[in-house]
């Protein structure tokens, strides 16, 4: 039998001390911020689905101007503040698909608004011109495909915007580097698809937040 001495021992031996004590994990400290992705993807659907009626040609190109103070404060501005909220969150993909698509927008409305008067004004032929956005949406494209390979490790309604968005970039830049306008304007109808879905995604995650419920699916994680 064993001594009082030898139970105390065995007692204190099966009692965690304060430093034997499990660790609990910390506290996120992100989990009282607003997922910033809707407000992102909004921004970023209004601009394009705008944008995109010029494209198509289902609105006339001598009212386009209208679309600098969206490609300015809604596409680029707010879509942007979006993105550095998605850093805060730890959430790389978004952060650098908010961002970059933010950015997209403001040197969109720099270009039509500054270097296109510009490089009017210097002479530059028509074709010199859309040859010249041609280049500066091939690189968009480039983005976007990679970007879409990383997408396929989110939601189906991820992957819908990003495979018609590099569709939307490639389409416009072949149009305009090969003077074709039909492609362009193909690329400008896919382009209002994207804004479609990206609509979508923003309503699905701000409506099933709300209900605290999946009310509009986005597909599941692959």
């Amino acid at each position: 039998m064993s001594s009082t001495a030898e139970l105390r021992e065995e007692r204190a031996n099966r009692t965690p001390t304060r430093d034997q004590a499990p660790q609990q994990a910390p506290a996120d400290p992100t989990a009282s911020i607003a997922d910033p992705g809707p407000l992102g993807l909004a921004a970023f659907a209004l601009t394009t689905f705008v944008l995109s009626l010029f494209n198509a040609g289902l609105a006339p190109e001598s009212l386009e101007p209208a679309v600098l103070p969206l490609a300015l404060f809604y596409g680029g501005i707010a879509q942007f503040v979006a993105g550095l909220w998605e850093f805060r969150k730890a959430n790389t993909f978004g952060a650098t698909a908010f961002c970059s698509y933010g950015a997209f927008w403001l040197a969109f409305a720099a270009y039509v608004q500054f270097i296109e008067p510009e490089l009017q004004a210097s002479g530059v032929p028509e074709a010199g011109i859309t040859t010249a956005t041609g280049l500066f949406l091939v690189g968009w494209a480039i983005f976007t495909l990679y970007m879409l390979i990383a997408s396929l490790r989110t939601t189906g309604a991820l992957v819908g915007v990003f495979a018609t968005l590099f569709l939307t970039f490639a389409l416009l830049s072949i149009g305009d580097l090969t003077g074709v306008d039909a492609i362009a304007t193909v690329g400008g109808f896919v382009g209002l698809l994207s804004a479609l879905i990206a609509w979508y995604a923003s309503a699905a995650v701000v409506t099933n937040a709300t209900w605290g419920r999946t009310v509009l699916p986005v597909g599941p994680r692959s």
